[in-house]
């Protein structure tokens, strides 16, 4: 077993992070899990072992909920961070049942397929909108011009947050999202820290106002079943709005700006595209995994496991590639290659098991509106500039799409 760092693994390297891919293809090849000392991971590369540790009960999202961090052999985190934690800690993407499963089961019914499939008019309208505004501009950023702008504001009308309070949830979300990172810094975590009071305090008064005169919004729908005896707290409340924020526009920003890049760089499957649009479904599917936005996901190993002869003990920590697993010649044929049309296409962009990402079916109509919104509106779009690769690993975005519209 080879050190992964040894392999071309290295999350901090410019060169690795435009292409992280060929370091996958040899951890691959290299063995099934892999240490990585500058965080103290063990690395798993291989599509079927992601797939079948993330539904393996002996890991968690947490261990609080079994083992105090000195049982665990873990130190607690900084009292400075104490604001950030709270608010992560109560999410159920960070929790494992019996809470994970409560909370999970009041947030579903805001997800309902009926639910979902009616906001397809407001989602396809407002991408039309975003489009055309790119299109009369003759060009401009897709990332700030139409890839935030909709997921954002469909998140914030389901939450019932107006228009005019919604100028910050993108910065808030960027911050707190920068401590998902790998080795976050001082400077990283402060932003953090100081999104998360200032977005949590806001939650704070929305919930109250909410709680005088309920709408027909999703926080409306979680005090009502507050009232109800589901008991769900305040905190939980909070911690759900922002995890639904964070998780609800993060990816789907990130899947639309790679997604084009993608296009860009592959003309032939572009044109493909543009000439029969029943491709879109499929494109979707293939360009969340040929450019994962979410590249890595961490697991706390609460019982040992062994993988591939390696025995990993109770306290350790499991970093599911989730980018190398989407490109495992084991599971996809030719997986460098962009295939608009790849029939079968098991990806896990969007997690599996208990914590199978619960936005998903609202997230593919976000990302296929805004595909045929451009599709339709500007047949012509072309890159404009180079784009720079955000200095991030874990959520693998860009700094802007700069684009023009002949």
């Amino acid at each position: 077993m080879a050190a992964a760092s040894d392999l071309g693994f290295d999350p901090w390297d410019p060169a690795f992070l435009a292409d992280p891919y060929p370091a996958y293809a040899e951890l691959r090849a290299q063995g099934r899990v892999h240490w990585f000392e500058p965080t103290g991971q063990w690395l798993v590369p291989h599509h079927a072992d992601v797939s079948a540790l993330l539904r393996d009960r002996r890991l968690g999202r947490t261990y609080q909920h079994r083992f105090t961090h000195e049982e665990f052999g873990r130190t607690p985190p900084p009292p400075e961070h104490e604001p950030f934690h709270t608010l992560n800690d109560h999410g159920m993407l960070d929790l494992e049942p019996p809470d994970h499963t409560r909370i999970r089961r009041l947030v579903s019914k805001a997800f309902t397929p009926r639910t979902v499939e009616r906001l397809k008019p407001y989602v396809r309208g407002l991408a039309d909108e975003l489009a055309a505004a790119l299109v009369e501009r003759g060009g401009g950023d897709l990332l700030k011009d139409v890839a935030e702008p909709l997921p954002v504001a469909v998140i914030a009308e389901m939450l019932g947050i107006p228009e005019s309070d919604r100028a910050p949830l993108r910065p808030w979300s960027a911050d707190i999202c920068g401590m998902y990172e790998l080795n976050p810094s001082q400077e990283t975590a402060a932003r953090a820290v100081r999104a998360s009071v200032e977005f949590s305090d806001y939650l704070r008064e929305l919930i109250a106002a909410r709680r005088k005169e309920p709408g027909e919004d999703l926080v409306s729908g979680l005090i009502a079943a507050h009232d109800e005896g589901d008991r769900l707290t305040e905190q939980e409340m909070i911690s759900t709005c922002v995890l639904l924020l964070n998780a609800g526009h993060e990816a789907t920003v990130n899947a639309t700006v790679n997604g084009w890049y993608a296009l860009f760089r592959n003309p032939a499957q572009l044109e493909r595209l543009r000439a029969d649009h029943s491709l879109v479904p499929s494109a979707i599917e293939e360009l969340m995994r040929y450019d994962t936005p979410l590249q890595l996901f961490e697991r706390w190993v609460l019982e040992e496991i062994e993988i591939g002869g390696t025995t990993i003990p109770r306290g350790a920590e499991i970093a599911l590639l989730f980018g190398s697993a989407n490109h495992d010649p084991e599971v996809f044929a030719d997986p460098g290659r962009l295939d608009l049309a790849r029939a079968d296409n098991p990806h896990i962009s969007f997690s599996a098991g208990i914590h199978y990402c619960i936005g998903a079916p609202l997230a593919r109509i976000e990302l296929a509106a805004s595909m045929e919104a451009l599709l339709e509106n500007a047949p012509t779009l072309r890159l404009a500039t180079e784009p720079d690769r955000k200095p991030n690993f874990v959520i693998r975005g860009l700094e802007g799409l700069r684009v023009e519209v002949g």
